[in-house]
């Protein structure tokens, strides 16, 4: 399959906020994307209300704890947690460069869905840098397993996803979504899938100090006789593969750049999301880092050049 990709960095055009409470803590909290300069990556600065700023940049040497969500930071009291739906939005838009200043712990669980965050970026829109953007291109298998789960990276010449989940649960069982990560697919097929769990675990994560912003409005909610309580039901038949879909595309964000390759996954998580990423840039033989041949706005796979790894290393901290 041929692919296109763009050839030059971007971010976006103007600043813009939004506002939602916190899933896990409960507690309202601002985000405000801020244009950024080329080869400055994704950056997030949680504010305290002292003033005091941690700043992370969102590649996976940053990752900390992915129990229930991906958390950049390995201190509680300076991490920013929930960032995986912020950072769908962004990949899937091609936006390379943002600066995300946060109010709170985590982000704004919104509707549970990458939608809104998509919604706030077109707003103000992208704007292109005279940079050219750089690929993560997968030249050889990398798998890693736990249990009866696993994941794997494979080249293939485009940004494909293949995630298949298997719940103990009639109403999920098993279910997986395939297909080529393009802008227009994530807004379609992707973008408004909800983030979902039971009320089977509800007291016990309420007791652990988890999901207190949890909600009907932010969350598809499974009872305990195996039905959607949500009045609306579901967005889509297949809306929980499509939502550890759009789970995994936020999580391979940090890389730190885009990726040329096929990610499949097996009852797979941030977890596992997390642990393949690490191997995948663990071993330097996988990949190749690639960038368009010659100064154009678009570039066909023939025309990507192999080049040497920046200084910066988009991935590393």
């Amino acid at each position: 399959m041929s692919i296109s990709l763009l050839g030059f960095q971007t971010t976006i055009s103007s600043p813009v906020t939004i506002s939602g409470t916190g899933v896990h803590s409960g507690a309202m909290v601002s985000i405000t994307f801020h244009p950024s300069e080329a080869d400055t990556g994704i950056v997030f600065q949680r504010v305290h209300d002292n003033g005091n700023v941690n700043e992370y940049r969102a590649v996976s040497s940053q990752v900390g704890n992915t129990d229930l969500c991906t958390v950049l930071g390995f201190s509680p009291e300076k991490s920013i947690a929930t960032i995986e739906h912020v950072m769908a939005a962004l990949y899937a838009l091609s936006l390379d460069n943002v600066l995300i200043e946060v109010s709170g712990a985590e982000m704004p669980i919104m509707d549970g869905s990458s939608a809104p965050f998509i919604e706030a970026i077109d707003q103000v829109g992208l704007r292109p840098l005279a940079v050219k953007r750089r690929y993560i291109r997968v030249v050889k298998p990398v798998r890693v397993e736990s249990g009866s789960s696993w994941a794997e990276f494979s080249p293939h010449d485009g940004t494909r996803f293949e995630v298949e989940i298997d719940f103990d649960c009639p109403l999920i069982g098993r279910q997986a979504w395939k297909g080529e990560l393009t802008p227009a697919t994530f807004r379609s097929e992707l973008s408004r899938a909800r983030t979902f769990g039971f009320m089977r675990d509800v007291e016990r994560l309420w007791a652990a100090g988890y999901a207190l912003g949890s909600s009907l409005e932010n969350s598809v909610v499974i009872s305990d006789d195996n039905t959607v309580i949500n009045v609306e039901g579901l967005r889509y038949g297949d809306e929980f593969a499509r939502h550890k879909t759009l789970d995994a595309v936020g999580d391979l964000a940090l890389a730190g750049a885009q990726f040329i390759g096929c990610y499949r996954s097996y009852r797979g998580g941030h977890k596992m999301n997390a642990l393949a990423l690490k191997a995948l840039l663990n071993d330097r033989t996988a990949y190749e880092v690639v960038e368009a041949s010659a100064p154009r706005a678009r570039a066909g796979k023939r025309e990507l050049i192999a080049v040497n790894a920046p200084e910066f290393a988009p991935w590393s901290a």
